[in-house]
C-alpha cells in the first residue's frame, strides 16, 4: 500500500528553492517513475512552471503582509488608510499664514469741540473675504471686520490722517487679522433615496479641509472625526441674548451638541477626498430605538416590550446608525484649497482686497463722502507670509502616525493637559499661562477622585497678566472635555499675580554717559521680565540680573539689586501682598506654595535704576 506520509517543506521562498525541492521530492517519492531531470525534458517543464507561480504567490504573500504595516507599506492608499487608522490625518498641502492690516478712514465730526471719528461711516468686511498678491496668490480672511466696534478681542488703531487748518479731517483705522493662502471652492451633489454609508469625492489638487455642507433646506451638516462620534463643538456668538452674565469681550461661547446630520472625511490620495455619511433613513421612526417621554409607557402595541430596556439618559440621540444618510437633496460642498511653497509671499505684497463683501453699517450716508471712504479700504501684509509647503510625503505620513499613536489625541500626561489648554481657539478665550498639578493633600487625608487642579491666567487689552472670566473658565472646561481621560477630573482655577518692581544701583565707566547706560540697564531688565519668557511657578535668580547688566558695555560694578511687592488694585497691582524677603534664600526669589507668578506690570515705571559713585 502507499504511504502517505511525505516530507513536506513550508520554508520555500523564491524560485530558484520550489524548483530544488521539487527535484528532490521527485528523486525520493518517485525514484522509479521519473529519472529525466534535464533542462529539456517535459517533467522539468511542469516543475518549472510550478516553482513559477509558488514564486510569484510567494511575492504577493510577502507584498501584501508588509503593506498591512504603516512602518513598511509602499502603495499611497494604503499608507493613508493605516494612517487613519491610527488616528493620524495626512496632510495633502501646507497653508502659508500672516497677519494682515486693513486699514478705513473715517471722516471727522466735532462732539463738544472735540474732533472724533465718525463711526456713522465705519465699514464692515465680511468673513471669508480674499486678498490678493501681487503675484496672483490668495489669501482668505476668515473673521469678519467691524471698524466700528474695539475690544481687548479686537482693538482698533486710530490715527490722525489728514488734517485741513488745525482741526483732523479724516482719521485713519487699522485692524489685524490672520490670513491663510486659500480660495474657496464648491462642488454641489444630488441623492435620491437614502442609502447605507454613502461616498463622494472631491478631486482636486491641494484641498486643505472642508468648510461647510448645507443641504437644499438650508440645514448644516457637521463633520466629525468618525461617525460614531455624536457630539460636537458648536460656538455661538457671545452675546447678551446667548450669555444673559456676560461681562468680558470673550467673542464666542462654546457649547457641545448632538448632532445627526454629520459626516466624515478622508485623504484616499494627495488629490482625492472622499465624504462619508451615515447609514440611518431620514424617514424611518426612531422611537422604537431612542426613547420619548411622550410614548414611553403608554400602552402602544410596539412599546409594550420596551418597558424594561435600559435605556441611556445622556445618549438619547444614537441609535446605532451612525447618522443619518441625505435622502431627495442636494448638497452644496465648500472647501477650500491652496497653499504651497509658491504660497509664501514676501511682506508687503497682499495689497489687493476683494470688496465684495464689505458694506456699511448704516444707511442714508453723504453719497460724495461714502464714496470716498469705501475707496480708502486698503489691505497690507507687513511681515512675509510662512508656513507653505508641499503635502506630506509617505515617509512624513509614516513618523507622525508613529508618534501620534501613543496619545491617539487624548491628555494622558499634566503636560497634555498644558498643551490643550494653550493651544484652545483663541474665538472662545486666549489662555496666557497655565500650570497643573494634583491637589495638595493635607492631615494625611487619602484621595479617592483623581483631580487635577489647572491653573489659569489670561491677558487684559494692554497685554497685562489677568485673572481669567467665567466665560473663558467655561470654554475651557468644555473644549478639555472632549479629550480627558474618562477618569480625569478638571478643576480649572486662578493662579496668583505677584506684581514685583525691580531697584538696581550701578557704577559706570568714567568714558561712558550716564543716562545711556542707565537707559542700556532698564531696557535689558524689561527684556529679561518680558512676560512670554517667564511661566507659572518660575523663581527669580538674582545671580542672573547681576551677570545681565554685568555684561551691558560701559558698567564697572553693579552694586546693589532689590526685588520689592507692589500690591493693591487701587494703585492699579495685585490684590495679593507678597513677603519678598522671606521667600528669597540663597540670592533665589522663589514663588508661593500655590501656583503664581511674577510679574513687572508697569516695565517702565516699576524698573528704576541710579548711577552711584564709586
Amino acid at each position: 500500500m502507499a504511504t502517505t506520509n511525505r516530507d513536506i517543506r513550508y520554508i520555500n521562498r523564491d524560485f530558484s528553492q520550489f524548483r530544488s525541492r521539487l527535484i528532490e521530492f521527485s528523486r525520493t517519492y518517485f525514484p522509479q517513475t521519473y529519472t529525466d531531470f534535464s533542462p529539456a525534458s517535459p517533467g522539468m517543464m511542469f516543475m518549472e512552471q510550478a516553482s513559477y507561480v509558488g514564486d510569484v504567490l510567494s511575492f504577493y504573500l510577502d507584498n501584501q503582509f508588509q503593506e498591512t504595516f504603516v512602518q513598511y507599506a509602499q502603495q499611497t492608499n494604503n499608507v493613508f488608510e493605516l494612517a487613519y487608522m491610527f488616528g493620524y490625518t495626512p496632510k495633502t498641502t501646507g497653508v502659508a499664514q500672516v497677519t494682515v492690516d486693513f486699514y478705513q478712514q473715517l471722516p471727522a465730526k466735532n462732539v463738544s469741540n472735540i474732533a472724533v471719528p465718525d463711526y456713522d461711516y465705519a465699514v464692515t468686511i465680511g468673513e471669508n473675504t480674499t486678498v490678493t498678491s501681487q503675484n496672483g496668490a490668495s489669501f482668505l480672511i476668515q473673521d469678519k471686520i467691524d471698524f466700528s466696534i474695539s475690544s481687548s478681542q479686537d482693538p482698533t488703531e486710530i490715527s490722525v490722517y489728514q488734517i485741513s487748518g488745525n482741526s483732523p479731517q479724516y482719521f485713519l483705522l487699522k485692524k489685524s487679522r490672520n490670513a491663510i493662502s486659500a480660495t474657496i471652492n464648491t462642488a454641489t451633489f444630488t441623492f435620491t433615496s437614502p442609502q447605507p454609508f454613502q461616498t463622494i469625492n472631491l478631486q482636486a489638487q491641494n484641498i486643505i479641509k472642508i468648510l461647510d455642507i448645507v443641504d437644499s433646506d438650508g440645514n448644516k451638516w457637521y463633520e466629525v472625526d468618525h461617525l460614531g462620534q455624536e457630539m460636537v463643538l458648536d460656538p455661538i456668538k457671545n452675546t447678551n441674548v446667548n450669555n444673559p452674565n456676560k461681562t468680558d469681550d470673550t467673542p464666542f461661547l462654546l457649547r457641545l451638541r448632538k448632532v445627526a446630520k454629520r459626516f466624515a472625511t478622508r485623504f484616499t490620495s494627495l488629490s482625492n477626498l472622499q465624504i462619508q455619511f451615515g447609514s440611518g433613513n431620514p424617514s424611518d421612526i426612531t422611537e422604537e430605538i431612542t426613547p420619548n417621554a411622550d410614548n414611553v409607557g403608554l400602552g402602544l402595541p410596539f412599546k409594550k416590550d420596551k418597558l424594561t430596556v435600559a435605556y441611556s439618559p445622556v445618549n438619547f440621540l444614537y441609535t446605532g446608525t451612525y447618522g443619518i444618510s441625505p435622502s431627495s437633496t442636494t448638497l452644496t460642498v465648500r472647501y477650500l484649497t491652496g497653499g504651497g511653497v509658491n504660497s509664501n509671499s514676501l511682506a508687503n505684497t497682499l495689497t489687493q482686497l476683494n470688496t465684495a463683501n464689505s458694506k456699511f453699517n448704516n444707511f442714508n450716508l453723504n453719497a460724495v463722502t461714502s464714496n470716498y471712504v469705501f475707496n480708502s479700504l486698503a489691505v497690507n501684509n507687513p511681515d512675509a507670509a510662512s508656513g507653505g509647503r508641499g503635502g506630506d510625503t509617505l515617509e512624513e505620513i509614516r513618523q507622525n502616525t508613529l508618534a501620534l499613536v501613543a496619545s491617539q489625541k487624548r491628555s494622558v500626561t499634566a503636560d497634555d493637559y498644558l498643551i490643550r489648554a494653550l493651544s484652545m481657539p483663541s474665538d472662545y478665550g486666549a489662555v496666557s499661562k497655565a500650570y497643573i498639578e494634583q491637589p495638595k493633600l493635607t492631615d494625611n487625608q487619602v484621595s479617592t477622585i483623581e483631580t487635577l487642579n489647572l491653573y489659569v491666567l489670561s491677558l487684559n487689552s494692554q497685554g497685562q497678566l489677568d485673572y481669567a472670566t467665567e466665560t473663558l473658565k467655561n470654554n475651557l472646561r468644555t473644549y478639555l472635555s472632549q479629550y480627558r481621560m474618562i477618569g480625569d477630573s478638571i478643576e480649572i482655577r486662578d493662579a496668583y499675580i505677584i506684581n514685583i518692581g525691580v531697584d538696581f544701583e550701578i557704577i559706570v565707566l568714567p568714558e561712558y554717559n550716564n543716562s545711556e547706560i542707565l537707559l542700556s540697564c532698564i531696557a535689558a531688565l524689561q527684556d529679561y521680565f518680558a512676560l512670554d519668557k517667564w511661566q507659572l511657578n518660575q523663581p527669580i535668580m538674582l545671580r542672573d540680573l547681576y551677570i545681565l547688566l554685568d555684561k551691558i558695555k560701559g558698567i564697572q560694578t553693579v552694586k546693589s539689586i532689590s526685588i520689592s511687592n507692589k500690591a493693591g488694585t487701587t494703585s492699579g497691582y495685585s490684590p495679593y501682598a507678597y513677603d519678598i524677603s522671606s521667600a528669597t534664600q540663597n540670592n533665589v526669589i522663589y514663588p508661593s506654595l500655590d501656583p503664581s507668578i511674577f510679574e513687572v506690570k508697569y516695565p517702565n515705571q516699576d524698573i528704576k535704576g541710579k548711577v552711584v559713585p564709586l
